[in-house]
């Protein structure tokens, strides 16, 4: 992973300083309130409903062992034990007082790690696909391009004041998105084109939120080099002509369609004309010493599927199940990367404990050269495991809780913190998927659903992603009270062709209502299946009418339950 130099750390130290002057002014009555507010916002830190929420930087979900156990002991330190793992590849903290974030921070740049462009109206976390670099089906390594991205735009002066808050995404694999790439406000398709070189396709105007919108490709075959200066344009024209009147109307996807996408295009490209080989242009020696930071471990040549392996298969079906879904094959022969799922029993989606923090350290140091991942779907990742480990590693997994073969699966659900945190939020999200782990505990029927997402959001801003979701679950509010809005058929796909917005069903469910209904809709889908097909499929195939009215009519599910909002 990429590698601080003095001048990293020199710069991220003296914020760490600046920020410890401003807490104490305000301790000492010098700076307001509302004073502080953007300074502290600059630094990860928000005021959420009970307490402040400290959001810590993980760039492109990337994590050192050590850096994980520094996690664990901030959360122990100065927090109630615990980590919340996000959709974007970062972590936050439910409960830091205000007082002690340059304590908090300075810890955090003991390891090369911040909260900087965590918040605020700039570019946030560069997300990335979590088995970058391993992926047998990868075109492009994204990481070091993910990691000049990160460079470039952290403290960039001219975009740290933007009408909104700004995220890009980076894939390059070949037949999958597995960065979500098409819903973000610039989404950059790597790969290599006849002659080898590697070019990015440039999407723009993607997200999720109030009005979730599939970007568009505005850019194709554009040469890396030039990958920060058409970037930088994009920001430049959505600078210029992004409204800042209006919080809900503020992202650049609602430009993108006001302008339409012929006009956003131009307005792109006559700013690219005069920045295209300028200093923004990128060069093979900087990413050649970026790259650096991202050279292969020392792997062994080891045989695949080794004895220890394929005894461990037929011996054990727990493991075979866990490494059918948990266990992803790798570009080098004889390893595998392995996926924990943080979806298990009563815990919330993405928490971890201080505790397992370290434990899983450990085994970040025991069988993956010290580093592992953090994906989209609230999961972490050891991502270079021999495979005559694995049996062993199942083993330990299990002790932990951390094995449960659900990765892809109904119950891996991802979800938002909701109302039980978020001072956002509209309803709780948290007790809906704990309903529904509880409704779905048969492993069996979980597996013959096969690949099926359900995501969950406490409100519209959509943090659990829920419109990409199979099955999404937007929580809303009615006069006070907490109802939940059903969509069908949201998916991400490799492509912005095949990724799509779910569909709402219809009026609200109370919270009491959702289990039943999610259960009504796949008993439509087992029925109406063929033989190896997806949810999405049978979906696409007979149509929305068939799951909507066996959601309305399971117990009288939605009769007057709530209301139905605008879906644009």
């Amino acid at each position: 992973m990429y590698r601080y130099t003095a001048f990293d750390q020199r710069m991220l130290d003296e914020r760490v300083e600046q920020f410890r002057d401003q807490i104490g002014r305000w301790r000492r009555g010098e700076l307001t309130d509302d004073e502080l507010r953007p300074l502290r916002l600059r630094n990860g830190l928000y005021v959420q409903r009970h307490a402040p929420m400290l959001r810590i930087a993980i760039p492109y979900g990337l994590l050192s062992a050590p850096q994980l156990r520094m996690l664990a002991h901030i959360a122990r330190t100065w927090d109630r034990g615990y980590g919340h793992f996000t959709t974007r590849q970062n972590i936050q903290l439910n409960w830091p007082r205000i007082e002690d974030g340059p304590d908090i921070l300075a810890a955090l740049a003991s390891v090369q790690m911040h909260a900087i462009q965590t918040s605020g109206n700039c570019v946030r976390n560069i997300t990335t696909d979590p088995f970058a670099g391993v992926a047998s089906d990868e075109q492009v390594d994204p990481r070091p391009y993910c990691e000049l991205l990160r460079q470039w735009s952290t403290f960039h002066p001219e975009f740290s004041f933007l009408p909104r808050k700004f995220k890009i995404a980076l894939n390059g694999a070949q037949a999958v998105d597995r960065a979500a790439t098409a819903m973000h406000d610039i989404g950059l398709y790597l790969r290599r084109d006849d002659a080898g070189q590697v070019v990015v396709d440039v999407l723009a105007g993607g997200g999720m939120g109030r009005t979730p919108v599939v970007g568009t490709v505005i850019r194709k075959d554009l040469p890396w080099r030039h990958v920060l200066s058409y970037c930088e344009a994009i920001l430049r024209v959505y600078n210029r002509y992004g409204r800042r009147d209006n919080i809900h109307k503020a992202r650049i996807k609602i430009l993108l369609r006001a302008l339409g996408a012929e006009a956003f295009t131009r307005e792109v490209d006559e700013d690219f004309a005069h920045l295209e080989n300028g200093p923004a242009t990128a060069t093979d020696e900087e990413l050649a010493r970026i790259a650096e930071g991202f050279a292969p471990p020392p792997y062994q040549a080891l045989p695949p599927g080794p004895a220890a392996l394929r005894e461990a298969l037929v011996a054990h079906p727990g493991f075979a199940r866990w490494h059918q879904r948990n266990v992803l094959s790798h570009r080098v022969a004889g390893y595998a990367a392995v996926s924990l799922s943080l979806k298990r029993g009563s815990v919330a989606p993405g928490d971890l404990s201080a505790e397992l923090m370290d434990q899983v350290a450990d085994l970040a140091d025991r069988y993956s050269f010290g580093e592992l991942r953090v994906t989209h779907e609230q999961n972490l990742v050891l991502a270079d495991v021999a495979q005559h480990d694995l049996p062993a590693l199942w083993t330990t997994l299990r002790e932990l809780g951390l094995a449960s073969p659900n990765i892809g699966l109904l119950t891996d659900i991802v979800c938002c913190p909701g109302g039980d945190f978020c001072s956002l939020a509209n309803a709780k999200s948290l007790p809906i998927a704990q309903s529904i782990q509880d409704r779905f505990e048969d492993v069996d029927y979980v597996h013959d659903l096969g690949d099926l997402t359900l995501n969950i959001s406490g409100c519209i801003n959509s943090c659990g992603h829920h419109h990409v979701g199979n099955i999404g679950i937007l929580g809303i509010d009615k006069q006070g009270a907490e109802f939940y809005q059903i969509t069908l058929g949201g998916q991400v796909g490799a492509d912005p062709a095949s990724t799509h917005v779910g569909s709402v069903i219809g009026p609200s469910f109370g919270a009491e209502q959702v289990p039943d209904v999610i259960e009504s809709i796949l008993g439509v889908y087992v029925a109406a299946r063929h033989d190896g097909e997806r949810f999405v499929d049978t979906l696409t195939r007979v149509g929305l009418a068939p799951f909507k009215s066996a959601a309305y009519s399971s117990n009288g599910a939605g009769n007057g339950a709530g209301q139905e909002l605008e879906h644009v």
